[in-house]
């Protein structure tokens, strides 16, 4: 069971090439390329993640555009690259336990409900949500720590600008001088528990948001199949449609999963948006209990966010988050199917 089976019913319509499951992949040459592919699309991407998270922890709405310029003008092109050798470091090992999962969760649980008399579009949606939900589960033990450790180097340098001056009231007060010293004064302070500080809440944003991905993704995916083998096919004497002269080419499939991408991030943004704010606050702010800071719980973070501006105040850097997921999902998705024909066994190594 793939990715792809949620196309099943348009195949005889429309020749897609086939997707490529787990055991058809060279496992060494698919992590080491992936290594290396994911870790350019996160440098391409990084900026858009620190404005996410700069605006998320204000304590006032600034644009976009204002808060690009002011890192620009007080931190230079380093601004929008703090934290990025720690976010970089924790990429590698988190993604290639997330791609694992990923994909043997996907298979295992596509051939087992496809076993159980589940439709192929019904098996393919269920697959993808437990694959999405698994790989999210498994990818927050390595990531969150580094999550935590980046998010702190991003908005270290938000104060220094007069633009946004006292626009984070409690940030932490520590200076670190990079990811390794910040690792280390969070563990001397904080213990293990300092670094996995939201780590709770990052799986109720993450999981979920993996599951909607994903199933989200499968589903459009399908949808758009469908209807480029309406549109494309003609009506026999009986009045069915054939589209088996239509056959896509590579930049039509990349296309189409790129669109798919984008459509799955959307949906996916505005349901965990909430979430991802509150993690956010959690694992950078502390509050202060008779002049001690402490870290701050969920709850205290919630009622400050409806203090300074409601609902609205959880969607504070929705438009960043949106732009970052829907670029990150579409060059993701078409990365990892490269990635996969990348690693692919010959033929002769699949029948030996």
């Amino acid at each position: 069971m793939s990715l792809s089976a949620a196309e099943d019913d348009s195949r005889s319509e429309i020749h897609i090439p086939a997707d490529i499951d787990w055991h058809m992949l060279d496992k060494s040459k698919f992590f080491f390329l992936g290594a290396a592919l994911f870790s350019g699309v996160s440098a391409a991407l990084y900026p858009i993640v620190v404005l996410k998270t700069r605006q998320q922890v204000s304590s006032a709405q600034i644009s976009c555009s204002k808060m690009s310029l002011s890192i620009m003008r007080y931190e230079g092109l380093r601004g929008f690259y703090r934290g990025f050798g720690t976010s970089l470091m924790g990429t590698i090992p988190a993604r290639a336990l997330y791609m694992g999962v990923l994909e043997v969760t996907k298979s295992s649980v596509g051939t087992a409900t496809v076993r159980l008399g589940f439709s192929d579009t019904t098996a393919t949606a269920i697959a993808s949500a437990a694959a999405g939900l698994n790989s999210a589960m498994a990818a927050q033990l390595v990531w969150t720590p580094i999550d935590v450790v980046s998010q702190r180097l991003m908005v270290q340098g938000y104060n220094n600008s007069n633009s946004c001056k006292n626009a984070i009231s409690n940030v932490h007060s520590c200076r670190y001088k990079n990811g390794l010293d910040a690792f280390r004064k969070i563990l001397y302070a904080d213990g293990p528990r300092g670094l996995y500080r939201g780590f709770g809440i990052s799986i109720l944003t993450y999981a979920p948001s993996n599951a909607v991905w994903w199933t989200s993704y499968s589903l459009a995916h399908k949808l758009i199949w469908g209807g480029i083998g309406c549109s494309m096919g003609k009506k026999d004497e009986t009045g069915v449609i054939d589209g088996s002269g239509f056959k896509p080419d590579s930049r039509a499939v990349v296309a189409v999963q790129g669109l798919s991408a984008a459509m799955a991030s959307g949906v996916s943004a505005l349901i965990t948006m909430p979430l991802d704010t509150i993690k956010t606050r959690l694992q950078v702010l502390d509050g202060e209990d008779n002049g001690v800071r402490r870290p701050m719980t969920v709850l205290q973070t919630i009622r400050n966010l409806v203090k300074e501006g409601g609902l609205s105040a959880c969607y504070r850097g929705l438009g960043p988050r949106w732009a970052s997921m829907s670029m990150s999902a579409t060059t993701m998705i078409t990365t990892y199917e490269f990635l996969k024909r990348l690693s692919a066994k010959s033929q002769d190594s699949l029948s030996s």
